[in-house]
């Protein structure tokens, strides 16, 4: 039902993928084919160069009529367009098991953040359950699980960066030691772009603990190829802010068919969950639906699923080992480009997420100077984050380093 609803701005994208056909992704592509997409993105946007694409993504010109046909609903039906609205889900939730090579698509269960997901985990345990993470984890992990260790819900275990700044699987492994009731890692760290090496070898090492492994895959989705359900994790978080450009809201919790088949269960649970919500039958205890359904929540918000479809449908159609190689060649270059004025760049390579870090004590200024010259990138620390996607021209990466080289020469001698 959702998707001869979506038929129109549904089928517009897949004529212009189509039109790209299987061969190899270049500029000439992109400017053909692919920017059209992002019409209204370029009129509003003007000759500013982003290069923030790992915090928000760009939108295509279909989500505006996606969240309009969403709206549409609403306005026509009322309540009624709750049949609609529930195909659209179930779409946003295929369509992020194919992303994530999932074995099935009610593994996926919607979440409105990456932290909402972890509650619930969290919340399926009982007791006190001993944690490990790293400092390396984004904000909203990091600020859940040191709030619940605060109030004594957790017992938390960080393992700390080398002096390099790069963590180490043995160190992680190592915190596991026999006893770790879940372990929350990122598959590329937020602030550094690293991958971690040996993801499996920290799976396993948390089941031989007697435990479960969370992956977040925020920065890994959409840019990565994943294979979730081979690398045997039991839970990922992630959502479609970022390269699966669908905006805030639009997030979802894995959970392995072994524990939605196994009778695992999480307080953070609404009427959402019951077997047959809109029956409104109150058995005591409550009946919960099977699978992923039954770690449903409350009434969902049902616009960022329309508002995510048409990344999705971006990001599926093109392919994501064809964006990973487009990536890297782009980061390669700048990173090149910087290179050849005294500038140290970081990317580019596959032990490497979507973006290109510059280290630098000054790292904010340089992107507060950068965004008044007209290149948006942001930084983490002293790490400055510039990540290329593919609507970005060479002729942007040529500005940018223009732009930053000084900048950075500057800094230096002050």
């Amino acid at each position: 039902m959702a998707m001869d609803a979506s038929a129109t701005s549904a089928a517009r994208l897949d004529a212009a993928l189509r039109a790209i056909g299987p061969g190899e992704i270049t500029e000439n592509v992109v400017e053909r084919h692919v920017a059209p997409l992002f019409s209204r993105h370029k009129l509003a946007y003007g000759e500013r160069i982003y290069l923030a694409n790992h915090s928000l993504g760009r939108p295509l010109d279909a989500t505006e009529d996606d969240v309009r046909e969403g709206l549409g609903l609403w306005y026509a039906d009322l309540g009624g367009a709750w049949d609609a609205w529930s195909c659209e889900i179930a779409a946003f939730r295929a369509r992020l098991a194919l992303l994530l090579d999932a074995p099935r698509d009610d593994c996926v269960v919607p979440k409105s953040s990456a932290g909402q997901g972890l509650r619930a985990v969290l919340n399926a345990h009982d007791g006190v359950p001993r944690v490990v993470a790293t400092r390396g984890e984004f904000d909203s992990l990091d600020v859940i699980l040191r709030e619940y260790a605060q109030r004594g819900r957790i017992d938390l275990a960080m393992v700390e960066p080398r002096a390099d700044g790069r963590f180490d699987t043995a160190d992680i492994v190592a915190a596991i030691g026999a006893r770790a009731d879940l372990t929350v890692v990122s598959d590329v760290m937020f602030g550094t772009g690293q991958r971690l090496s040996d993801l499996p070898d920290i799976v396993a090492a948390t089941h031989r603990a007697g435990g479960k492994a969370l992956i977040d895959v925020y920065h890994a989705l959409g840019v990565l190829p994943l294979d979730i359900a081979a690398l045997d994790a039991d839970f990922a978080v992630g959502g479609s802010y970022k390269y699966l450009r669908g905006g805030p809201g639009a997030c979802f919790l894995y959970v392995h068919p072994r524990h939605l088949d196994g009778g695992l269960r999480t307080l953070d649970t609404g009427w959402f969950a019951k077997a047959a919500p809109f029956t409104y039958e109150r058995p005591d205890p409550p009946q919960y639906a099977p699978g992923g359904d039954g770690w449903m929540e409350s009434t969902p918000p049902v616009l960022p699923f329309y508002q995510a479809r048409a990344g999705q449908l971006f990001t599926l159609g093109i392919g994501v080992a064809r964006l990973r190689s487009y990536s890297l060649a782009c980061q390669r270059r700048l990173v090149a480009m910087l290179g050849a004025e005294g500038v140290r760049a970081q990317g580019g390579t596959e032990d490497r997420g979507a973006f290109v870090v510059v280290t630098h004590p000054r790292a904010v200024a340089l992107a507060d100077a950068l965004r008044n010259e007209g290149a948006v990138a942001d930084a983490r620390g002293p790490h400055l984050r510039l990540c290329p996607d593919i609507l970005t021209t060479e002729a942007e990466l040529e500005r940018a380093t223009a732009l930053l080289a000084p900048l950075v020469k500057a800094e230096r001698a002050a």
